[in-house]
C-alpha cells in the first residue's frame, strides 16, 4: 500500500467547494427569492457592466446550454432581458431590469452571510490567512488552467 505525504488538497477543496455550493442553494431557497445561485451570478456580472450572453458564460463558467436556460429562467421571472448591444448590432446583452437588480441586493446579502458564516467557523485568525491563500493562489501558481490531452471539467470561479 502507498502511502500519501501530502494531505489530498484536491478532495479537500472539491469536498468545501461543494459543501458550500449546497449551503449557498439552501440559502437562497429559505430567503424567498425565486433565483437560484446560479442566476445571481449571471445577474450580479450582468449588472456590473454591458455584457453579451457569451461573455456572462464565460464569467459564470457556464455551458451555452446552460447559460441558454439560466437566463430563459430570469427573463421567465422578470429579473433580465436579452437586448441588443449598443456597441455591436449584431451582439445581444443581458439586461437587468429593476426587480432584478433588487434580486441583486437580496442575493449579496445572502452571499455575504453564508461566507461569513463559514470565516466565523474557523478559529481566531485562520479565516482572513485562509481568503489570503486562496487569494495567493488564485492569483499566482492557480491563476490559470493548463492544457491537457485529458481536459478536466471547469470548476465554477470564485464570484465577488
Amino acid at each position: 500500500m502507498t502511502t500519501r505525504t501530502v494531505l489530498d488538497l484536491s478532495g479537500l477543496l472539491a469536498h468545501t467547494s461543494h459543501v458550500l455550493a449546497t449551503r449557498m442553494s439552501a440559502a437562497f431557497a429559505a430567503s424567498g427569492l425565486e433565483i437560484t445561485p446560479r442566476g445571481f451570478c449571471v445577474l450580479l456580472h450582468a449588472q456590473e457592466q454591458e455584457r453579451t450572453q457569451i461573455q456572462l458564460a464565460e464569467i459564470a463558467d457556464l455551458d451555452k446550454t446552460t447559460m441558454v436556460v439560466t437566463v430563459d429562467e430570469l427573463e421567465r421571472l422578470g429579473l433580465a432581458e436579452r437586448r441588443p448591444s449598443s456597441t455591436d448590432r449584431r451582439a445581444r446583452i443581458i439586461s437587468v431590469t429593476p426587480d432584478g437588480a433588487e434580486a441583486v441586493a437580496a442575493g449579496v446579502r445572502i452571499v455575504d452571510r453564508v461566507h461569513q458564516e463559514v470565516l466565523d467557523a474557523l478559529p481566531g485568525t485562520d479565516g482572513a490567512a485562509l481568503l489570503r491563500a486562496l487569494t495567493t493562489l488564485q492569483e499566482g501558481h492557480l491563476a490559470t488552467a493548463v492544457e491537457s490531452d485529458r481536459p478536466v471539467r471547469r470548476a465554477r470561479r470564485a464570484r465577488g
